[in-house]
């Protein structure tokens, strides 16, 4: 059996599409592509697909994962280009990698957020950063299936960072209004803090209120290096171990070549 993990995207109006949606899409791009999968035993097979840490819907993101398993082997490049033509635009399928690690889910633990904040002025947006970088617990509330439930969305934040929004940023809402841009990492914890609650947090330290919605974008996610506070790719195992690995037939081909060597001497 083979594994393939993918790197796929939300973009544009498709951020709003829902963790559901995009499973239903992606099956139908799997039997499009006529890929090999392998299916679950039992009364309802299903498709052996793994997903980890679905941006939450209304989120764009550069940097979804999942894992599928096949019955035969397949490249894995040609693999993705199959994929994503099967797919929506706005759905895309950017990368794929054969699975030669354990855990992926286990390497993503961080995520890299960008909120685009139109109507914003980039000093306001300073201003609520610094405040919330200096608060040493930022409760807010969040409903859930339950009930309504408080926790500290302060910790969770390892960097919180505020700049003015320029023209190679890309928008969903262009405008030639104030425009600030806010850049965070985001560990992954539970209860998980995500983008509006970090947003509310702001709002209950600093007042800031953007006049519209803001535009979420998650632009990484994975590991969290301690040393240098950066996100790692999830990915760079198994794309380490594919090239480190021998080509199929090496070792034969100079095993073959040994002994004429050895004869002609």
């Amino acid at each position: 059996m083979q594994r393939i993990r993918l790197r796929y995207t939300k973009r544009g109006r498709l951020r709003f599409t829902s963790h559901r949606d995009f499973q239903r899409a992606f099956e139908r791009a799997l039997r499009r592509a006529e890929v090999p999968m392998a299916y679950s035993a039992g009364f309802t097979p299903h498709p052996k697909v793994s997903y980890a840490n679905a941006a939450p819907t209304g989120t764009g993101s550069e940097a979804e994962y999942l894992e599928i398993a096949l019955t035969a082997q397949r490249d894995p490049e040609k693999l993705r280009a199959l994929l994503d033509e099967s797919m929506p635009v706005g759905l895309d399928i950017v990368e794929a990698v054969e699975a030669r690690t354990s855990g992926l889910a286990d390497r993503l633990t961080a995520s890299v957020w960008e909120l685009r904040l139109d109507g914003v002025t980039v000093e306001d947006a300073l201003r609520a950063a610094e405040a919330f970088r200096a608060a040493e617990t930022v409760e807010v509330q969040r409903r859930t299936k339950n009930g309504m439930r408080t926790f500290d969305a302060r910790e969770a934040v390892v960097s919180l960072e505020a700049a003015e929004a320029t023209s190679d940023v890309p928008a969903d809402r262009p405008s030639d209004k104030a425009c600030a841009i806010l850049r965070l990492v985001v560990r992954h914890v539970t209860p998980a803090v995500r983008p509006d609650d970090v947003l509310s947090g702001l709002r209950a330290v600093a007042d800031l209120a953007p006049p519209v919605p803001a535009a979420v974008t998650r632009l990484a996610q994975g590991l969290f290096d301690e040393e240098t506070g950066t996100v790692t790719d999830p990915l760079a195992p198994d794309r380490e171990a594919v090239q480190a690995a021998p080509h199929p037939g090496a070792a034969g081909s100079a095993a073959a070549k040994v002994p004429a060597v050895e004869g002609s001497a």
